[in-house]
């Protein structure tokens, strides 16, 4: 019988660098669509219908002496799979995952990024399948978490683990791409939920605003959230800067790329705001700020230990999307190089507004697949 690996196992495989071999088993349109991708990470996919009658079509791809990481969509083809190989080719190191790319959607695996000046620590959690990032600051026994993910029991382990209360849930922007989990843990702690106002003409619920001017105070009084207003993505778009060196981006600016203006239909309205942004509010800040943006879309953005992250500085001399000069080159860039909508992106908003609530389940399947929040020439 092939043994099961959990999503904890993989992750800590991936954002530690080992070499990991992974057969997928779905369907060749899902699996060009949306795969584990990591720094070396070698996956193959042949689909499993077509090893139904027998495993010969893939035994000569796969390597005789690594461990082989078998998926699927739910983790019950993959292990059929496994079996045979191992019955059929005698294969003896094979793995399955248990629950497949469903539950691979959605583990959280947190990495440090550094201490704060006055006692406490920044975390970023690292979506691995879907390229999400949320943050999570403790002072002084309270704690705030900044872009929190569906899953909000994964932040309420953390959380005890360190005997910190959360008090403190911001969403950066109304989120176009995954389902925020923000208000939820809010009401469930006792905490506050923030928003940026300007993102939140149409929310059903009551919110607190987040405003430039108006800094949120994490633990001690030094430790504090400092919002930066910085349209482009959307209209509400609002950057942070935490204990004056950390600075988290949203969906404005990435390690490798620059957020995409267009998940509310508007893309041409919302290119300057993005410009302004990118081009005039961010340069005026600190070279030495490391940015923490919400996504990232590359394997090759995982640096020591999966942390995403990158100085300021750096980023104005080598991210592509902050070498355009000429203004109608980059509205070009911005409106003819982007990717496919997210996934039922006009229903992720729609809940994220609250004006619909789906059951758990179908929410998990809004969620599947890549992020698409960023732009790439």
């Amino acid at each position: 019988m092939p043994k099961e690996m959990t999503t904890s196992e993989l992750a800590k495989r991936i954002v530690n660098h080992e070499e990991i071999f992974i057969l997928d088993v779905r369907n060749t349109d899902e699996f060009d669509d949306w795969k584990i991708e990591g720094g070396k990470v070698e996956v193959i996919n042949e689909p499993y219908f077509n090893l139904l009658d027998g495993v010969d079509p893939i035994v000569d791809k796969l390597p005789k002496d690594k461990e082989i990481i078998v998926v699927c969509a739910k983790g019950g083809s993959s292990r059929m799979i496994a079996e045979m190989l191992e019955e059929e080719a005698g294969f003896t190191n094979m793995m399955n995952l248990e629950g497949g790319m469903k539950a691979w959607s959605e583990h959280l695996e947190p990495v440090k990024v550094g201490d704060l000046k006055d006692g406490g620590a920044l975390y970023e959690f690292v979506r691995l399948g879907k390229g999400c990032l949320s943050y999570f600051v403790e002072s002084n026994g309270d704690a705030a978490i900044i872009d929190t993910n569906r899953m909000i029991s994964i932040y309420e382990s953390f959380a005890a683990e360190r005997d910190v209360q959360i008090k403190h849930l911001i969403d950066t922007h109304l989120h176009a791409d995954h389902i925020s989990g923000g208000r939820e843990l809010a009401e469930k702690v006792g905490g506050t939920y923030y928003l940026p106002p300007k993102d939140a003409t149409e929310v059903t619920f009551d919110y607190t605003p987040v405003e430039e001017g108006r800094d949120i105070t994490v633990g001690n009084t030094t430790v504090k959230v400092q919002p930066i207003y910085s349209p482009g993505h959307t209209i509400g778009s609002t950057s942070f800067i935490i204990d004056d060196q950390y600075f988290l981006t949203g969906d404005i600016l990435f390690v490798e790329s620059i957020g995409r203006p267009d998940l509310a239909g508007k893309a041409e309205d919302w290119v300057a705001d993005l410009r302004n942004t990118l081009y005039n509010k961010y340069k005026e800040l600190s070279e030495d700020l490391l940015v923490l943006p919400a996504h990232y879309s590359f394997a090759k953005e995982l640096g020591e230990g999966g942390l995403v992250s990158a100085r300021l500085g750096h980023l104005y001399k080598v991210n592509s999307g902050l070498q355009v000069d000429d203004e109608g080159e980059f509205r070009k860039m911005v409106t003819e190089n982007l990717p496919p909508q997210p996934n039922a992106y006009e229903d992720i908003r729609k809940t994220n507004m609250g004006k619909i609530n789906p059951e758990n389940e179908e929410q998990r399947e809004m969620e599947i697949g890549p992020n698409r929040c960023a732009v790439h020439e």
